[in-house]
């Protein structure tokens, strides 16, 4: 009698031990909700900071970024509960098409702000060097997932995935976008030092780049040279190339321990600080809520960055791990350029703070990540072979 009511109950324990046969409610009890908490958490933050620099309305951006928010959450959703492998099958193609469009933004793309970034079409804009960013991840992990690890060692196999990231990278830059072209080789460097890449090799790539330096340096826009000269000297030009970061510093230091309080910081509001809705959203927060609040939402970005790098050492097969590795450092990534840019510790080079800028296809590629995340995380224990096919 004893065993009759053991059979059913070691069946559905075999099911819970083992995302493959997963129906949608097991699906919906393994995701992540403490990850998911901290999105939401972040997210709200952002939109607050919006409200506040529109000047306590929902209107130009705030709005617009609830509502944006609202609809990538649900895509985050659906996206955790596909399964890992169709994500595999699918990588290359996606790759293929980012890189499709990439091309059409050179042919006719959108042109604002002085850069050629975005394709128009008609009620919506899309940026597809942001979205290169998950494709890139998917098509490397892919590739990698393939290989043994002897096959790794080989130089010759290696052709492949550096190619695959110097032609986006090489796109990216004619647009012209710096920091988003140094976001993808540092993400996909992370990676190939993950999947097994030797560190020599990364010697002499990072000797070769520094050779190159001076011929670099002349090819590239006077606008970019402006902002490294003003990373070094911010005070040579404080009207024109150097005032954002002065600005941001006065902002930065005004807040002191705990902030002028919502909605009250000078800078922001009477508008001295220069693209409080995007780039230098965290310096409005920094002025509001002062260090408290700064290093509050470092807190959260730090336990979702914690989360990921869980995810990624969670998963039993070699795709998921190196996706939700790149993943979770291109978040990084992001995080730690835009705090480092609007605190004058590096140049700036214009990228948004994540899941808190204003931005549509920034935040809709962010939450597609963090599907990517939850779905890893509820297919774990999916067990994949190096053609793609479950073992």
């Amino acid at each position: 009698m004893l065993s009759h009511v053991h059979v059913p109950l070691l069946h559905l324990m075999s099911r819970l031990s083992s995302s493959e046969h997963l129906g949608f409610i097991d699906k919906l009890r393994l995701i992540n909700w403490g990850l998911v908490a901290l999105i939401i958490a972040i997210g709200s933050i952002g939109i607050m900071l919006l409200y506040s620099a529109g000047g306590k309305n929902w209107q130009p951006w705030a709005g617009a970024q609830l509502s944006r928010f609202i609809i990538g959450l649900g895509l985050m959703m659906i996206i955790a509960l596909i399964d890992i492998r169709f994500w595999l099958r699918i990588a290359y193609p996606l790759y293929g098409l980012m890189l499709f469009l990439l091309v059409v933004v050179e042919i006719m793309g959108h042109t604002g702000m002085g850069a050629q970034r975005w394709i128009s079409f008609g009620f919506f804009v899309l940026q597809p060097s942001e979205l290169m960013k998950i494709a890139l991840v998917l098509a490397i992990a892919r590739y990698f997932h393939s290989l043994d690890l002897e096959d790794i060692g080989h130089p010759l196999k290696l052709v492949t995935p550096v190619a695959m990231v110097l032609a986006p990278v090489g796109l990216v830059l004619l647009q012209p976008n710096l920091g988003t072209a140094t976001l993808l080789l540092l993400a996909s460097a992370a990676m190939f030092f993950v999947a097994g890449v030797r560190w020599w090799k990364f010697v002499i790539v990072i000797a070769i780049a520094a050779a190159v330096m001076p011929i670099a340096w002349h090819h590239l826009h006077d606008y970019q040279r402006d902002r490294l000269m003003t990373f070094l000297n911010p005070g040579a030009d404080p009207l024109g190339t150097g005032y954002n970061i002065l600005q941001s510093k006065i902002a930065l230091g005004s807040g002191g321990l705990f902030g002028k309080g919502f909605g009250q910081g000078t800078q922001s509001q009477l508008a001295f600080l220069p693209e409080k809705h995007t780039d230098f959203v965290f310096v409005v927060l920094a002025e509001e809520f002062g260090m408290v609040g700064a290093l509050g939402l470092l807190l959260l970005y730090f336990l979702l960055l914690a989360y990921g790098y869980m995810i990624a050492l969670s998963s039993r097969n070699q795709f998921g791990r190196l996706v939700a590795f790149g993943l979770t450092t291109s978040f990084f990534l992001y995080v730690f350029v835009n705090v480092a840019m609007v605190t004058g510790t590096i140049p700036v080079v214009g990228i948004p703070l994540p899941l808190v800028s204003y931005g549509g296809t920034a935040m809709l590629t962010l939450l597609i990540g963090c599907g990517l995340l939850l779905g890893i995380s509820v297919h774990r224990d999916v067990r994949i072979s190096r053609t793609g096919i479950s073992d």
